[in-house]
């Protein structure tokens, strides 16, 4: 017996319905029910009854298979917290060399505030300026800053009262959704009373996280904070024509957080947007899922870079770091017209020109 795998009750709410089946991205590919929320519940029983060791092949496999997009919690007529028990399922089995090796060399640079300080790309002003009471706070995010710097930059554009601390660390949410669910909490709760009052990040996946650990009141989402007609903005035009972008969802954001109308509102705001469709499903980017299974990463993208494509469209616009590291190489490599871009850098292009 594993009593004390999973918490109290969160396993009994699942009652086998099955409506989590055409939701989720891994058993639509492959039609296996070991591949689904249900059934991945079902080898989570087995593990806490002991009828299934720790390190059962099969439960081993799924753990890592599933991308933990959460799109099965928005259909669970029970109400199923399937986010919280894959977090608690990896925390049981992925530890020490069992955590797969990239994951491992990812959580050690991001558990060193030294060097996330070091990949910090915002201007010397804003690094420097005082946090006073309540005022809000941009979250840099750990590989964001250093992957994609424009982004920080272009938040600070569209709302420059942010203060940005230096002593900032990581948010945690890789830690807990790669085996270190206490580790991961723990990084919430410092950077929570490093960043006091309402923090603001420009990540999807960091956003859930926090909310989480802190409560949805300390967080907001970039697109929350900077909500549509609150700043001045011109018409993107490309060639004489206004300007086609549709939007990806960031899986936790939408799924975890419910913010879906914001980001849209922001962008019909300044640009024609076209609707794809599954934009609400993942990309399979997924945290580090990428870099953990390559191939079945990119046999999730590619019938969404298909409907990119097909949209006609100028740019596919994410909210999350990983979401964007995806599309932008899925697109580079068929060689596609389409650029992938930030919601806060696609939107301080709008800002008016002085």
């Amino acid at each position: 017996m594993n009593d004390d795998l999973f918490g109290p009750h969160l396993l009994d709410r699942c009652i086998s319905c099955g409506f989590c089946l055409p939701a989720c991205p891994t058993y639509d590919s492959t039609g296996d029910e070991a591949a689904s929320p249900r059934g991945r519940i079902n080898l989570m029983r087995a593990l806490q009854t002991g009828d299934l060791p720790l390190d059962d092949p099969t439960a081993t496999e799924q753990a890592s298979f599933c991308l933990g997009c959460r799109a099965c919690e928005v259909v669970c007529p029970a109400g199923v917290e399937y986010g919280k028990l894959l977090e608690e399922w990896r925390d049981a089995t992925w530890r020490g060399r069992s955590r797969p090796l990239p994951a491992r060399l990812l959580m050690m640079a991001a558990g060193r505030p030294w060097l996330l300080r070091a990949m910090g790309v915002v201007r010397r002003s804003a690094r420097r300026r005082p946090l006073a009471p309540d005022q809000p706070a941009l979250m840099l995010g750990c590989f964001e800053r250093a992957l994609f710097p424009e982004v920080s930059r272009a938040a600070l554009q569209l709302s420059p009262g942010l203060a940005v601390p230096r002593s900032q660390g990581c948010c945690g949410a890789l830690h807990a959704h790669n085996g270190d669910l206490e580790g991961g909490r723990e990084l919430a709760r410092k950077l929570g009373r490093d960043l006091p009052g309402v923090i603001v990040t420009t990540a999807g996946g960091c956003a859930a996280h926090l909310a989480e650990v802190l409560g949805r009141d300390r967080v907001r989402e970039f697109s929350e904070h900077v909500t549509a007609g609150a700043v001045a903005m011109r018409r993107l035009v490309i060639d004489g024509r206004l300007a086609r972008v549709t939007f990806q969802d960031s899986c936790h954001l939408r799924n975890g957080l419910g913010v879906q109308v914001q980001p849209r509102a922001l962008l019909r705001q300044v640009a024609e947007y076209v609707e794809i469709e599954g934009a609400d499903r993942c990309c399979g980017a997924a945290g580090t899922y990428a870099l953990l299974r390559p191939k079945d990463s990119m046999a999730i993208l590619q019938p969404k870079l298909d409907a990119i494509e097909a949209a006609g469209v100028d740019y596919v616009v994410a909210v999350n770091p990983g979401c964007l590291r995806q599309l932008s190489t899925g697109l580079k490599r068929r060689g596609s017209s389409v650029r992938a871009v930030h919601l806060a850098e696609l939107i301080a292009g709008a800002l008016p020109t002085q």
